[in-house]
């Protein structure tokens, strides 16, 4: 007798198109590829109320529904793990935090119990059971269980620093998704880039997996939607700083698409793109110097805008350019009061 499943779970599609099946259900759940495949293969996992394929893609309005079963422990128990957080805004639905380098989002194979959500049940903070990313809206659940990404609206890369939201309840989290899935978010970065950009530009190149390096994400022609819009902030001899403006949420978009166009994000260790390299003589020296500054890449989310998801009032959140990338950009600039300077993003034209 086929077990009862002991958790269904129902999205519909809000982007143009998605890649096969198997990929786009393993990015989606957070789960390998091979168990998205065995999920499909036994019939786990319908499309419309129809049986569907492994290498079947998905359009506009699609609906999936997967049911895990009971025979695979779909869930992997929280455990507490205190970690120092920063909370910008907090209420009963939802929470803002400005999350640090180096902290990873939500388990996953390798980080299991050293996450930001892991830090936020140590806290006893209450989280949204939601698990659906935002290329996809949750419509209903049954069964109980925490998820593998309970609580989050969107997702921030380990080593990129920032704000961030988090959901309480999942009625908050629906509805956040939703608006994110509406691009109406409003999420910016701030990026010190290798070179100089002359004028904004959106960038509109879809992104997928690599190729030739699964471990990266490229620009792909049959990739997924992606587009950032780029705004050059200040210029520095070998670098600019820039604030990009997501529309879309793939993986690693900001640092892909930037490293598309020539630009590649300082201190980048996976799309460098030549870098400092390209540049000769006095310049290469200076641009070294900005390189060794550079602990990790300089990226961070600066600013966070939306409505409410109870009240409907838009809120607004900044963060300004973090310590551990100040000499990077005091090395950029050539200019040491950047150290200490408060308000440095703001002081250098990151207006919005």
């Amino acid at each position: 007798m086929t077990p009862l499943p002991s958790e269904s779970i129902l999205f519909q599609v809000l982007v143009p198109s998605t890649e096969r099946l198997d990929r786009f259900l393993a990015d989606q759940l957070a789960m390998s590829r091979t168990q998205a495949a065995r999920l499909l293969a036994g019939g786990w996992v319908l499309v419309n109320d129809r049986p569907a394929r492994a290498s079947q893609c998905l359009v506009q309005g699609d609906s999936v529904r997967v049911e895990i079963p009971a025979t695979r422990a779909p869930l992997r128990a929280l455990t507490p793990h205190p970690i120092e957080l920063k909370v910008v805004f907090e209420d009963d639905l939802l929470l803002v935090i400005d999350k640090p380098a180096g902290l990873v989002v939500h388990p996953a194979p390798g980080h299991w119990e050293d996450t930001l959500v892991n830090a936020l049940v140590a806290r006893g903070t209450s989280l949204a059971t939601g698990r659906v990313a935002e290329a996809a809206v949750p419509l209903s659940r049954a069964g109980e269980g925490t998820g593998v990404r309970p609580g989050i609206v969107h997702r921030i890369d380990k080593d990129t620093s920032g704000l961030i939201i988090v959901a309480k309840t999942d009625e908050a989290h629906r509805k956040l998704s939703h608006a994110l899935g509406l691009r109406r978010i409003e999420r910016q970065y701030a990026a010190l880039v290798w070179g100089h950009i002359k004028a904004e530009q959106e960038i509109d190149a879809p992104i997928a997996r690599n190729p030739r390096n699964r471990q990266q994400m490229a620009v792909v022609k049959t990739g997924r939607a992606a587009r950032t819009l780029i705004q050059p902030v200040a210029r520095f001899a070998t670098c600019d700083l820039l604030r990009a403006k997501l529309f879309t949420g793939r993986t690693h978009q900001i640092r892909v698409h930037l490293a598309h166009i020539g630009h590649p994000i300082v201190g980048d260790p996976v799309y460098r793109g030549g870098g400092y390299r390209r540049m000769t003589g006095a310049q290469q020296q200076a641009a070294i110097a900005v390189e060794r500054s550079a602990p990790r890449q300089a990226l961070h989310a600066a600013v966070l805008r939306f409505a409410h998801p109870a009240t409907r009032q838009w809120l607004e959140f900044r963060s300004d350019w973090p310590d551990d990338l100040r000499p990077a950009l005091a090395a950029a600039a050539g200019d040491a009061t950047l150290l200490a300077r408060p308000n440095v993003l703001e002081y250098l034209g990151f207006r919005a």
